[in-house]
């Protein structure tokens, strides 16, 4: 049996510039962190030949071409994993629309136990690299890379995608202080709204031409943040976060609505020094940066919504549990 737990992230600023029809001509640039909620894969082999798999249905066939779980389906092609397995994902919160990179999580979790399975071990870049393969190109999903790595590396990352199809990941590394600064400022809390991301994401995509300025923003923004962070200046990701948030609005029509947009209001008003709609927007997360002062006033204002305690996770896509071997040895 192997276990892997995969962490969820939170995208701090820059988000939609990881989108390759942007970053590919102009260059992206995005800062996130992973977070302490996961998803876990579970692949433990079978006696028989045939091919389970359990997550919000249960799916049993004795060909990979026949799953209709499609990253499974991928994970499976691309690891030369054909029959005789059970693959079990589990996660800390709903899978669906949370807009804390969940799907990417599942994808990078799934390719690690299933290579670890093989007896491969495989890099974060390796498991980052493949996990694009499958979202975008073999699964056709509209969605950009800053997910993916956050999960395969874990921690504060300041990444920058293209020009072209490079992908630069520098993991920030913080002073023990100024970690507990940041942690502590950053809230986040369940709208009760889930929505899937892709019809968000292809509006987005075909926004690009029209929303140059506004991606440019949340690029040069990205990097802003960076910097102050390696300066020590945590205060900066608050700010940049509001910032950005106007700037991500812009980018199409359903990235916000009246309710979220009054919740992030309420926050600001309540002493917030930034607040957004965490991943693509429509619903899932509300993020806010707050300094401690002002925390009570802000969850207050949100009294309405469940709060999520979260932590900076330091590690990325690791295997918790490798008791594989031949059940018939």
């Amino acid at each position: 049996m192997i276990i892997t737990q995969t962490p969820l992230r939170i995208g701090l600023v820059g988000g939609g510039t990881d989108l390759p029809h942007y970053y590919r001509e102009h260059g992206g640039r995005v800062l996130n962190a992973a977070i302490d909620k996961y998803v876990y894969v579970v692949v433990k082999q079978r006696f028989d030949d045939d091919i389970y798999v359990n997550y919000s249905s249960k799916e049993i066939v004795g060909r990979v071409e026949d799953l209709q779980h499609d990253l499974v389906r991928e994970a499976m092609h691309m690891t030369g994993v054909r029959r005789g397995v059970e693959i079990t994902t589990l996660a800390d919160i709903p899978s669906t629309g949370s807009g804390l990179g969940s799907s990417s999580s599942v994808t990078v979790g799934l390719l690690h136990a299933l290579f670890t399975y093989q007896g491969r071990q495989v890099s974060a870049e390796e498991l980052a690299e493949r996990a694009c393969t499958i979202e975008i190109e073999r699964c056709g999903k509209p969605i950009g890379k800053q997910d993916q790595y956050a999960a395969a590396y874990g921690g504060i990352c300041d990444i920058r995608f293209g020009p072209g199809d490079r992908v630069a990941v520098d993991k920030i590394g913080l002073d023990p202080l100024a970690h507990r600064e940041l942690q502590s400022q950053l809230l986040l809390f369940y709208t009760g709204i889930t929505r899937s991301a892709d019809t968000i994401l292809t509006e987005q995509r075909d926004n690009i031409v029209d929303r140059l300025h506004q991606l440019h923003l949340l690029r040069d923004l990205a990097a802003e943040a960076a910097d102050g962070l390696r300066a020590g200046d945590t205060g900066c990701v608050g700010v940049a976060l509001g910032k950005s948030w106007r700037a991500k609005r812009e980018l199409a029509t359903g990235v916000s609505n009246a309710a979220l947009d009054e919740s992030v209001e309420a926050a600001l008003l309540a002493g917030a020094t930034g607040a957004k709609i965490a991943g693509a927007g429509g619903g899932g997360f509300v993020l806010v940066s707050c300094p401690l002062e002002h925390q009570g006033a802000v969850r207050a204002a949100l009294g309405d919504l469940k709060e999520l305690p979260i932590r900076i996770d330091p590690q990325g896509s690791r295997v918790v549990l490798n008791a594989h071997r031949d059940i018939w040895g």
